[in-house]
């Protein structure tokens, strides 16, 4: 008979962001930073998303949430921007795609 000790929990599987994706993430944040935009973010890993969110302030509701859903891959694309109301800004199958909402004129962004 076999015994499971009580301390053993099986972990669920966690989606998180590759090197690549968070160095490109955090990039953009740290220009975002520099440029007086944004002050602070917070890095969710759930079972079904990624979620990187984005802070004007600290002590508010994130401005923007850049998520990765592999489960949206082959529909709509895994990756999306949304905004402050929930409103999805920007969605595609590559990061850089979705990332490109933050190049436009309203944002600006120190190099």
């Amino acid at each position: 008979m076999a015994f499971d000790p009580p301390y053993q929990t099986v972990r669920e599987p966690q989606v998180f962001f590759d090197r690549r994706e968070l160095t490109r993430i955090l990039n953009l944040y740290g220009r975002m930073v520099s440029a007086g935009e944004w002050r602070d973010y917070a890095i969710d890993g759930l079972a079904d998303a990624c979620v990187f969110s984005i802070f004007r302030r600290a002590s508010e509701a994130p401005a923007y949430r850049i998520e990765k859903r592999p489960a949206l891959a082959r529909r709509q694309g895994a990756w999306a921007v949304i905004g402050e109301g929930g409103m999805v800004l920007k969605r595609g199958h590559e990061l850089e795609q979705v990332l490109s909402v933050f190049e436009s004129r309203r944002f600006r962004v120190v190099e």
